[in-house]
């Protein structure tokens, strides 16, 4: 069963890897760099503040970057556990693949993947009842981890469970900003439990 899946796996990367084309690779390279998206989540924590109050929104930024840190170096220790070799890395894969880029890091699971969707299912939780189109924030995950394999660095498999190691390192990240919202803003409870799309929180 674990032969066929990595079989399937690698034949999946082949197929969506050999869809890129020179004429495209500036734009993936520009994609999956991190810095690249810093305008989209700057309008995003522009609106938390608008909507949660300076207060609230700061703890949230303190526990994304919590959640950032914590994804990023489990998913190191989780690579640095299974060994799993890069396609670029792979000699079953040299000849019928694009290395657009190579790594001598290992490739199971997706840092990338891990961290984006970590932090966007994080947001969404938290900004879905005050934000009407907050859903589009997983367009980010989505297209930010392809351009992974489409650069050859990584398989669909490291990225599918990149996603879900994602989403359960921010439920648990969610516990601890319950917690702490209800200690911090404790007569504002109700209001931060039932909100309203068209009125900020507060006006701290």
């Amino acid at each position: 069963m674990l032969d066929w899946l990595l079989e399937l796996d690698r034949d999946v990367f082949v197929y969506l890897n050999g869809l890129g084309s020179e004429g495209w690779d500036s734009f993936w390279l520009f994609i999956t760099k991190q810095f690249n998206w810093i305008p989209i989540f700057a309008i995003i924590l522009y609106l938390a503040f608008k909507r949660l109050g300076w207060k609230h929104a700061v703890l949230v930024i303190v526990l994304v970057a919590l959640l950032i840190t914590l994804t990023d170096q489990t998913t190191n220790l989780i690579k640095n556990t299974f060994q799993r070799l890069r396609p670029g890395n792979d000699p079953l894969l040299t000849d019928i693949m694009r290395a657009v880029q190579k790594r001598k890091s290992f490739s199971f699971i997706s840092g990338h993947a891990s961290n984006s969707m970590a932090v966007a299912y994080f947001l969404y939780r938290i900004l879905k009842p005050y934000l009407k189109y907050m859903g589009f924030i997983f367009l980010w995950p989505l297209i930010f981890a392809y351009s992974r394999i489409y650069l050859g660095l990584h398989y669909p498999g490291d990225i599918l469970m990149g996603y879900l190691y994602g989403i359960l390192m921010a439920s648990l990240m969610l516990l601890l900003y319950r917690y702490l919202r209800d200690k911090f803003f404790p007569m504002e409870r109700e209001y931060l439990d039932h909100p309203t799309n068209s009125e900020p929180i507060s006006d701290r």
